[in-house]
């Protein structure tokens, strides 16, 4: 894109980026970026024994005070819950440590590209565990055998934090993304920020333009992959069982005026499957899925093309 300045490097095991307007406040606009990825981090990594979330697990248990970032987090993930039925659940922690996912996914066995559930022996959970967790005004109430995963709408929230402070801070249009969350803020470049919307190597690409304010987010289940007992697991797990959810999707793109709006939609369509498609029509929710032999569906009002891609969008 013309008039543009771009800044990469890796986070989360994930690709990040950040785009700004003003040339001369790109390494300013990465800063800002970086140290809201930190702030996040701190807050509530499941893989950090010194993170709030950890360290702080007892108080909270008895119900405490949290810091406001903890706060924002933990609204947006019960926001998604709510939204989703359910079906974006932050209460899967015990359930991610116990298929294996304990660590960064890059010190993960990646194992064959093979996958056969069906020897899978699946207890059915409780159902709305969520609900137990409790936020009230700055008390954050999580029962004791409840480990929160904040990880997917944490990743979406920190893009759209870091997009609105590095437009407010710079006075420039800034475009932010994590993995397969991008958020944009301020205003866009002539010609729209431009998105080549591709999960894998493997899949249909398309090139898609976002106006000023708007956000994308791709959840895939062909990353974040690992071996557990002889199976290969992705990262999105059904709340119902407490399984990665079925492999219906390759991966489902939703276009929304908030990343973690989009990232709770695309996340609950790889829960619901089939069921997804006629889900997101309903609400006239611009989408686009990509089933296991590449073929593209989409919903609602899909982006149009664009003239240019700037960068891929795919999850991570």
């Amino acid at each position: 894109m013309t008039g543009t300045a771009r800044e990469d490097w890796t986070v989360w095991s994930c690709d990040a980026s950040v785009v700004v307007t003003s040339p001369t406040d790109v390494a300013a606009a990465s800063a800002i970026v970086r140290n809201v990825v930190r702030q996040v981090d701190d807050a509530c990594s499941r893989f950090r024994a010194d993170s709030e979330l950890s360290l702080r697990a007892a108080d909270f248990a008895r119900g405490a005070a949290a810091s406001p970032m903890l706060v924002r987090l933990v609204e947006g993930a019960l926001e998604a819950a709510r939204l989703t039925d359910g079906d974006v659940d932050p209460t899967l922690g015990v359930e991610l440590a116990r298929l294996g996912y304990d660590r960064d996914i890059s010190a993960l066995d990646v194992g064959p590209e093979v996958e056969s559930a069906s020897a899978v022996v699946s207890v059915q959970r409780r159902p709305s565990v969520w609900k137990e967790v409790h936020l009230v005004d700055s008390i954050l109430t999580v029962p004791a055998r409840v480990q929160l995963d904040l990880g997917a709408t944490a990743k979406a929230i920190a893009a759209d934090i870091a997009a609105a402070a590095v437009a407010s801070e710079l006075g420039c249009g800034a475009l932010v993304s994590l993995g397969g969350d991008i958020a944009t803020a301020g205003a866009e470049p002539v010609e729209g920020w431009g998105i080549l919307v591709q999960d894998t190597p493997a899949d249909p690409r398309q090139q898609v333009t976002l106006m000023a304010g708007a956000a994308i987010a791709t959840s895939s289940t062909q990353k974040r992959r690992w071996m557990s007992g002889g199976f290969v697991r992705h990262h999105i797990l059904d709340p119902q069982f407490g399984l990665s959810a079925e492999t219906i999707w390759r991966s489902v793109t939703v276009a929304s005026s908030s990343c973690l709006h989009a990232n709770a939609l695309s996340t609950a369509s790889i829960v619901r499957g089939f069921r997804a498609v006629q889900w997101l029509d309903g609400l006239d929710i611009g989408a686009r899925f990509v089933d296991l032999r590449g073929r593209v569906v989409t919903t609602g009002q899909w982006p149009m093309p664009a003239e240019e891609p700037v960068l891929a969008g795919g999850a991570q």
